[in-house]
């Protein structure tokens, strides 16, 4: 009952709440649309609360820096950027350009400045990462990256995409690693949901500086073993390395 009961909720605020930002979007400036996702993703968090019965438990607050910096998350469920959208008054983030599939989504995602790429990668999804990446950095707005670029199941990995380091190297910001066990609750985009407290954690920024190789190796290191540690707090297993999901997708 608690999935269903989330799923009516999460369709009849998605389709409200779109609409009303598909119509804010033909307002001049980029306020009125963000105003209405906002609303939009407080109440989706707080639906997840009292119809899935899955809360957030937020850490690591206090280390993030000041000014712009890059966001490198795990990415377990569709639920992630809700719950890290909601911790920023106003955040650029990363996103396939699948969602544009959705009529009016397309509009509603250039009005809010979302960095909207080509799914498959790619040289000209890099090069299109780098230019609307740069709109929000001159903006001195935060970003919001999933460095795998998929959904990846509670236990897995893909191989961390180059774009994150891209941006790390051109706009000299830091990059604020993001733990999650999101996913035992929320799988994926599947249907069910479990209930209980899901953690966010911000982790230690990493330094402007490093050289490729480095810096990808840190930041996958430090997302996905923090990522099992809490998983295993949360299920009472031993810590377990994630397993790399194979995949042709540069």
């Amino acid at each position: 009952m608690r999935s269903f009961a989330f799923n009516v909720a999460y369709w009849i605020l998605s389709i409200s709440y779109g609409l009303t930002a598909a119509f804010a979007a033909l307002a001049p400036g980029r306020g009125p649309a963000s105003w209405v996702i906002r609303r939009y993703v407080k109440r989706m968090v707080q639906a997840m609360a009292i119809f899935a019965g899955i809360r957030l438990d937020v850490r690591g607050k206090d280390r993030l820096p000041e000014g712009t910096f890059v966001i490198a998350s795990k990415h377990q469920s569709w639920g992630d950027g809700f719950a890290t959208y909601d911790q920023f008054d106003d955040i650029a983030f990363v996103t396939g350009d699948h969602l544009e599939k959705f009529p009016l989504l397309g509009g509603v995602l250039k009005k809010l400045g979302a960095i909207v790429v080509n799914s498959c990668g790619g040289h000209e999804a890099r090069k299109a990462l780098a230019m609307r990446a740069a709109e929000a950095r001159a903006e001195n707005r935060k970003i919001l990256i999933y460095p795998e670029g998929h959904l990846a199941p509670v236990g897995k990995k893909f191989k961390y995409r180059s774009g994150v380091w891209h941006m790390y190297r051109d706009f000299e910001v830091p990059v604020v690693p993001l733990a999650t066990n999101l996913g035992l609750f929320w799988p994926e985009e599947k249907y069910e949901k479990h209930p209980g407290t899901a953690t966010l954690e911000f982790l230690d920024p990493i330094p402007v500086g490093l050289p490729k190789d480095e810096f990808l190796a840190r930041l996958e290191a430090v997302i996905e073993t923090r990522t099992a540690e809490l998983v295993a707090q949360a299920t009472g297993q031993p810590v377990t390395p994630a397993v790399l999901i194979d995949t042709p997708i540069k």
